[in-house]
């Protein structure tokens, strides 16, 4: 089951083959043509609401979520189910708390946002390096996933094929950001969007259609297969019973997943507060039908592969997704179903390629715009030009760094370092935004003691949790230095950021009066909907 027909990879691998020259070229023809930061950071905000939504969609939906969600959801369940939906929950709380806002007060990244009431290149400089600490990790754990990925689609097991595969994936992710821009990468994003809902529609009926179309006997089915019995259709089975384990998870998806710098980065591109708005409902309507087919793949891998046939594949499920899209196709498949097949693997290799550019490009535009532009550059504005080239310059160094640590850590399991920045996005930057959009008395202070405090507790708290020690899943799983309790820490470390930024307004306010003004002053602007591109970014 875990090995595929030599014609499904051969077809696949052609078809990555067109993938890869068709993205290539639509960033060349999309991208940025002249030295504008305008068109690099938000490609001029040209895309209607439709084509930002998908965008969106796209950016959010990664390939840890579609495999990794897939991949639970076979093995435990029920639990696996309430993360599919506190992953939609964290972008309808975006689309209504923040999405207007962040368009109005934002510019091309958060830290425009930040620095719109509270100006300075200390908030600059820590907004770049919470933003790298919350992504580098994720690029990092896609990367070193997608040679095992490719390994078993394309059925090369060579060490030197997968090191090969992250080193050319992660050259590609350089070059559509660093050539694509924003306006490039989105495309992307739009491609592998309506990609990997065809698939993802045609393999859920394909299971469907194995059932009747009956969801009892589908679940009846995934139960069975599932070997846990009732326990799988019920709450606590990847937790071991651990309630406040379950709570700190679902907790962490809900406040971290929809503010990371890619996503909120999409906001910018909007033409104004009704567009917004607009790609945000097409944003969480394509993401909400994208869960609900991932949880039916997923009940169809319990039901149909089995759970010793996805163990055996990969221990945490990542392979599930593909292993049951051939299953319900049978070994004697057709041209049509070998078609099928080769489009599920070629949604799950734009996946990856989307997902990780639009993440470099994120960590490019911060460098570049936040900490060099406007951070250590205190006196002489940067040029248009020199701050694109810095942040193509950036696209490379952060691709880099992330390909040499991803081929040297790849076997290793690095599920913590893709909680670590839902972590971070949920204890630093959703309280660091909620504060700053909506409370008038907030200060410089509480707004670097949020980034700080939120940043450096999730990550204390991390090391000690069961992901990097002290489990079978774990980054080290023959030592033992497990004493965090939870599996993610977002139980502690979000109320520490919250409260790290009261506790730095209240105590060393030095004028609360001086706060309200700033505050006030640009009240209307960031909540009435006065386009903050006609106003000059603060530094």
């Amino acid at each position: 089951m875990t090995s595929f027909s030599s014609g499904a990879q051969t077809m696949s691998l052609m078809a990555f083959i067109a993938v890869i020259t068709v993205t290539l070229l639509l960033c060349v023809m999309t991208g940025p043509d002249r030295d504008d930061l305008g068109e690099f950071y938000t490609g001029y905000r040209s895309l209607s609401p439709v084509q930002s939504g998908l965008a969106i969609a796209g950016d959010y939906v990664s390939a840890g979520t579609v495999l990794g969600t897939i991949g639970i959801i076979a093995l435990v369940g029920y639990d696996g189910v309430t993360l599919a939906l506190s992953t939609v929950l964290s972008l309808v709380l975006m689309m209504f708390l923040l999405a207007e806002p962040l368009r109005n007060a934002g510019r091309f990244t958060i830290g425009d946002v930040f620095t719109r009431r509270l100006p300075g290149p200390a908030v600059r400089i820590t907004t770049a390096a919470v933003t790298l600490t919350a992504l580098l990790p994720l690029v990092i754990f896609q990367l070193a996933g997608a040679g095992d990925l490719l390994s078993v689609v394309l059925g090369f097991d060579a060490d030197g094929f997968k090191t090969g595969a992250i080193v050319f994936l992660g050259l590609l992710m350089i070059a559509y950001a660093a050539i694509g821009g924003m306006k490039g990468t989105a495309f992307i994003q739009i491609v592998k969007t309506v990609v990997l809902l065809g698939a993802s529609l045609a393999i859920a009926a394909l299971i469907l259609n194995r059932f009747d179309f009956s969801l009892p006997s589908l679940l009846d089915a995934a139960k069975r297969g599932s070997g846990a019995g009732d326990a799988y259709l019920a709450s606590g089975l990847q937790f071991g019973g651990n309630e406040l384990d379950m709570i700190s998870t679902q907790l962490t998806v809900v406040l971290g997943a929809a503010v990371l710098p890619q996503i909120t980065m999409r906001m910018f591109t909007a033409r104004s507060a009704a567009a917004v708005r607009r790609s945000m409902s097409w944003a969480v309507s394509t993401v909400v039908v994208t869960c609900l087919l991932i949880t039916v793949i997923g009940f169809g891998a319990a039901a149909i592969v089995g759970h010793q046939g996805i163990v055996a594949g990969d221990p945490q499920g990542k392979t599930a997704f593909l292993m049951v899209s051939q299953a319900v196709m049978g070994t004697d498949q057709t041209t049509v179903e070998t078609l099928l097949f080769t489009a599920v693997a070629t949604a799950i290799f734009l996946t990856l390629l989307a997902s990780v550019a639009g993440i470099t490009l994120a960590c490019a535009n911060t460098l570049a715009h936040d900490l060099v532009a406007h951070g250590l550059r205190r006196k002489a504005q940067l040029k248009d030009s020199a701050e694109m080239a810095i942040a193509r310059t950036a696209a490379a160094g952060v691709g880099l760094v992330a390909i040499a640590i991803a081929a040297g850590a790849r076997h290793l399991n690095l599920q913590a370092l893709l909680t670590l920045s839902f972590c971070i996005g949920a204890s630093a930057v959703a309280p660091a935004l909620i504060y700053s959009l909506f409370w008038r008395r907030y200060s410089r202070t509480g707004l670097l003691c949020t980034l700080i405090v939120g940043s450096a507790s999730a990550f204390i708290l991390m090391t000690g949790s069961n992901l990097v020690s002290g489990s079978p899943q774990a980054i080290f799983p023959d030592q033992d230095f497990n004493w965090f309790p939870f599996t993610t820490s977002g139980i502690l470390s979000a109320p520490l950021g919250f409260l790290a930024g009261w506790l730095g307004t209240v105590l060393y306010e030095r004028d609360p009066a001086d706060q309200r003004m700033r505050y006030e002053a640009v009240e209307e602007t960031i909540l009435a909907g006065t386009p903050a591109a006609n106003n000059a970014s603060a530094s």
